[in-house]
């Protein structure tokens, strides 16, 4: 099982009022980086191009209120993942956020897509401080 964790980041927003936010993935696009393309989404299942990669397509399968949101991969992808949304409430006005993949990748693939994941989910995590 290959397991890329993003770091930990503080949010200056309430765990709810990001679990809300991330619980959509029509937002999930004002996150992305600029590699990413070709972005579609619904409430539940979004897809989109990421340069140089694939075409990765996902839905939400299961959210726990303030705390988790379940999300796997959907569609025509190069390999079956789940991303955890992890959240933390730390007090009324902040949490802390993190996002963790799990796939079972072989040798040759995890190789090919560990550094850029981790880079790509820390570049997430970070674009979370900015959820208003």
């Amino acid at each position: 099982m290959t397991i890329i964790e993003s770091e930990k980041v503080e949010i200056n927003n309430s765990a709810e009022k990001v679990f809300n936010y991330l619980s959509d993935f029509n937002n999930f696009e004002k996150l992305m980086p600029s590699q990413v393309t070709n972005w579609t989404s619904t409430n539940e299942e979004c897809s989109f191009t990421i340069n140089g990669m694939a075409t990765i397509g996902m839905k939400i399968i299961e959210k726990t209120p303030h705390t988790k949101i379940t999300i796997t991969s959907n569609g025509k992808v190069p390999f079956e993942f789940k991303l955890y949304v992890l959240l933390a409430e730390v007090d009324a006005n902040n949490c802390i956020g993190q996002l963790t993949f799990e796939s079972e990748l072989n040798m040759m693939m995890k190789m090919m897509v560990e550094k850029p994941l981790g880079n790509f989910f820390n570049m997430l995590a970070q674009k979370m401080k900015d959820i208003k």
